[in-house]
């Protein structure tokens, strides 16, 4: 039961990168970084879940990592390339009054950094014994 809903976190964050790389081709650079910024943020939620924890509901990759380490989780990889980043891209890539629209540049970023904390996620995963 657990192993289910920890793997569709994981699956939502996989379709959410998917997008990413998609629209991000067609030059929707905001909403490119909108799904980089939602798959980072489901695959830690799949890590809280797994660790027994309910997810908050909040797009805030900070608050995010720093569960998972009072959880007990070395969160070094994603502190390191910044994957609280992705933050910013929660809200305000979707509303055109709440700041710049990302350059394709900072759009392939949170691309970047999206996948890097998914994979890592996913390892943590396989070493829970958990594989989706």
């Amino acid at each position: 039961m657990l192993k289910d809903i920890v793997c569709r976190w994981v699956e939502k964050a996989r379709n959410d990168l998917e997008i990413a790389e998609i629209i991000l081709g067609e030059g929707f650079h905001g909403e490119s970084a909108f799904h980089s910024q939602q798959a980072a943020e489901k695959a830690l939620k799949a890590l809280l879940v797994a660790l027994n924890m309910q997810p908050p509901r909040s797009h805030n990759i900070h608050l995010l990592l720093r569960l998972l380490e009072e959880k007990g989780l070395d969160t070094a990889v994603p502190r390191r390339i910044r994957a609280e980043k992705l933050t910013v891209y929660a809200v305000e890539a979707r509303y055109p009054d709440l700041g710049e629209e990302p350059s394709a540049e900072e759009a392939a970023e949170a691309l970047s950094l999206a996948k890097q904390v998914v994979e890592w996620a996913r390892e943590k995963l396989k070493e829970m014994r958990i594989e989706c």
